[in-house]
């Protein structure tokens, strides 16, 4: 198994003194080249999970392990893309995505061949001596994605890559994540709260409660691949859709009713 996730728990000091759980006792599998997205309400804990994986947290308790081997701080086989903004302004598109090749110190040469081959993967070439603030945000966005995939990880975690941008742009964006996932057959966990998203890109999605995040519920997505956008309009997509909501509602309302307890 790719990816295993055992028995994880996460517990933080909130300002005021108090102890905050964000995960309980978290267990998840991936296997090799499957791609699984992890949904949840606000504060469920998804993004701590994210890091947990990628090394870049440490877990109270529970394990890690890659292939069996239990993870100890980040690795360059797991590939990580996050929500926020991570383009370099100062460098071009070939640049920024020849930036980890750079680190790694390969020859200029065989790092822009490389870039320039990634940089083709996700539709950006024409744009490669283009620098982030003359491009769209999903342009943005596609261009630290291949940076990123310029290492070739074996495991790609995404947090809520496409977040801040537009419902159709994501949608599109999506068929592009598709077809990179097809060509490079990796191995990949994305973390979302949009359902849609979820169902359109995933062969299984689990349900985090909230918090403290556990994984209440892995819906198989029994949908035909190769997959597009194209089959959103589907009625089987929308059960899938709908019988997700009806979980992520319950755990969306206990959120909302724990903030109101809160601030009354």
């Amino acid at each position: 198994m790719p990816l295993r996730v055992a028995g994880v728990s996460k517990t933080f000091a909130a300002s005021d003194g108090a102890s905050v759980q964000a995960l309980d006792d978290v267990s998840l599998e991936v296997r090799d080249g499957e791609f699984v997205s992890l949904i949840g309400p606000s504060g469920c804990g998804k993004s701590t999970l994210f890091q947990i994986i990628g090394g870049l947290l440490q877990g109270d308790r529970g394990t890690v392990a890659v292939d069996g081997n239990a993870l100890n701080g980040s690795r360059r086989d797991i590939g990580m893309v996050f929500q926020e903004e991570s383009t370099f302004p100062w460098r071009t598109v070939l640049d920024n995505v020849a930036f980890p090749l750079e680190l790694a110190g390969l020859g200029k040469a065989e790092r822009e061949e490389r870039a320039r081959r990634f940089v083709r993967l996700v539709g950006l070439d024409g744009f490669e001596r283009k620098f982030p603030d003359e491009l769209s945000g999903g342009m943005r966005q596609r261009t630290a994605i291949a940076r990123t995939l310029a290492f070739e990880p074996r495991i790609l975690l995404m947090d809520e890559p496409f977040a801040s941008l537009d419902e159709q742009t994501r949608i599109l964006l999506g068929d592009k994540i598709l077809q990179i996932w097809r060509e490079l057959k990796q191995t990949t966990l994305l973390i979302t709260h949009n359902i849609t998203e979820a169902v359109q890109l995933s062969d299984r999605v689990a349900v985090m409660t909230y918090r403290p995040g556990r994984i209440k519920r892995i819906v198989e997505i029994d949908l035909p691949r190769p997959r597009s956008s194209e089959i959103i309009a589907s009625a089987e997509f929308g059960r899938y859709v709908g019988l997700l909501w009806q979980d992520l509602r319950e755990e969306a309302s206990r959120g909302m009713a724990d903030a109101e307890r809160t601030t009354a």
